[in-house]
């Protein structure tokens, strides 16, 4: 079940928001104060957040501040005031949107949607650039390669060289399309730039367990990423 925050101390416009969170599928969680949302957001971890501005104990900008320096969770602030710079320091504290009262139910379900698309997109890109084989995980986006959970220092070319591999199994690179990839059509050098290459990149693997895995030669021909028998 995934939940949906709505904190505000007026019971009419948690009623109402609870009451349309549920016909969106999710189960709503409701705080009349910054205290308590807090306390609901770090025993549940919500899909979302609707944050009402003025509240009692923390008002609902502190209470953004602390849930955006522990999660990137969806929130969306609500006020009855509507001044430009309120909505520039939502913003700038790390709200994903901002409504004010009076609003409409339908106005604040179509902005909750749209976040969590927003979010749902942005998890997708981030595993696009995450690849796991076995006990190897390498990041594109931060350019980094971790076995096992140890982080194995590698240059970028290397991490490249590993994400091009290991992202089609079993497949032979030859060593003309390793070149090519990975430096380029008119790049000065010759093939054997790749073996030297190859031979770094697996000095620095094997300084971690990996049974399951392993870059394979294939005579005459290339280089593969294999997955072995005894894979974890």
């Amino acid at each position: 079940m995934q939940y949906i925050l709505i904190a505000d101390d007026n019971a009419d416009i948690t009623d109402v928001l609870a009451a349309y969170v549920k016909k969106e599928g999710y189960e709503p969680l409701i705080a009349a104060d910054g205290e308590e949302a807090l306390r609901l957001f770090r025993q549940y971890d919500p899909a979302a957040v609707l944050l009402d501005v003025m509240m009692p104990k923390e008002d609902g900008y502190e209470v953004c501040r602390k849930i955006r320096a522990a999660s990137d969770t969806p929130v969306i602030l609500i006020t009855a005031r509507g001044e430009d710079f309120e909505r520039v320091m939502g913003l700038d504290i790390g709200a994903d949107d901002y409504i004010v009262k009076p609003f409409s139910p339908n106005e604040v379900m179509a902005r909750l949607r749209a976040v969590l698309r927003r979010m749902s997109r942005t998890d997708r890109e981030k595993n696009e650039n995450i690849l796991k084989v076995g006990n190897l995980e390498i990041n594109l986006e931060e350019y980094t390669l971790h076995i096992g959970g140890q982080r194995i220092a590698l240059t970028k070319k290397e991490i490249e060289t590993m994400w091009t591999l290991a992202s089609n199994p079993k497949k032979v690179f030859t060593r003309d399309n390793l070149l090519d990839s990975l430096w380029g059509y008119d790049y000065v050098g010759d093939t054997r730039t790749v073996d030297s290459h190859v031979k770094r990149l697996r000095a620095k693997l094997d300084k971690a367990e990996h049974a399951g895995w392993d870059i394979a030669t294939v005579w005459g021909v290339g280089y593969k990423f294999e997955l072995t028998d005894n894979k974890e």
